[in-house]
């Protein structure tokens, strides 16, 4: 049996990028993203399978998720808060819907490999099974931030010959603003240096796992030499 370091690309982000504890504005935030997430899996889903789903149901599908996050992180919302939180919601819903990404599936997670000694998992929000992903932000996210490249290079190391798109159904607007943008390939500088660093990450605290109980599908890499990487913060469109 072959084993091999596995680590998932968020963590990748989140230990590049570590972020201050959170406080009650920023546990409203993640609440309300995880909400949004959830509710358009749900949309998503019943868009595939051809059902007719109304504006109102999911909506109060987001508001139950909504509050059942809220509670989870022990946060409460004043009522005229929660009336603004639930509008951006509904506004995020209407944006989708007429989006290039309603109705699209989430792929299987990836694996990319390094050396045979180091595995990522890599899933991006969507794609269209052919030659496109897309990852999905809820805040406008055009320029991308440092943590949004990387993910960004990740996922295009587990998807070699897609186009990335960066889709962006910013909930801080009036209305909901629809921005995609297409990111570009890494150049080869910046491809060693996010597999330098899932490769170093990967190794310091991957978890063991048996290659051959892993479902592919693997896309492989060699690890390239230390020092020959471009710096961390070069990558990016």
């Amino acid at each position: 049996m072959t084993t091999v370091r596995m680590i998932p690309a968020h963590e990748i982000v989140r230990r590049t990028y570590p972020r201050p504890p959170p406080e009650e504005r920023d546990q409203i935030a993640m609440a309300t993203g995880k909400a949004i997430d959830s509710a358009l899996s749900e949309f998503g889903h019943q868009l595939r399978e051809g059902r007719h789903p109304t504006q109102a149901g999911i909506a109060r599908l987001a508001e139950s998720l909504l509050d059942e996050a809220l509670e989870e992180a022990a946060v409460r919302l004043a009522t005229t808060e929660r009336e603004r939180t639930l509008g951006q919601i509904q506004a995020v819903l209407r944006a989708y819907r007429r989006s290039e990404i309603a109705g699209l599936a989430r792929p299987r997670t990836r694996i990319f490999l390094i050396d045979g000694k180091v595995g990522v998992y890599a899933q991006p929000d969507y794609w269209d099974g052919r030659a496109r992903f897309f990852e999905m932000k809820s805040f406008r996210a055009i320029p991308p931030s440092p943590e949004v490249t990387l993910q960004l290079r990740l996922f295009q190391l587990a998807y070699p010959g897609f186009e990335a798109v960066l889709v962006c159904l910013d909930r801080h607007a009036v209305p909901a603003e629809t921005t995609s943008t297409v990111f570009p390939s890494p150049t080869p500088e910046e491809e060693a240096t996010v597999l330098r660093l899932a490769y170093d990450q990967g190794l310091q605290f991957g978890q063991e796992k048996v290659l051959e109980y892993l479902e592919g599908p693997f896309v492989h890499y060699a690890c390239p030499a230390q020092g020959s990487e471009d710096r961390l913060g070069a990558p990016g469109p």
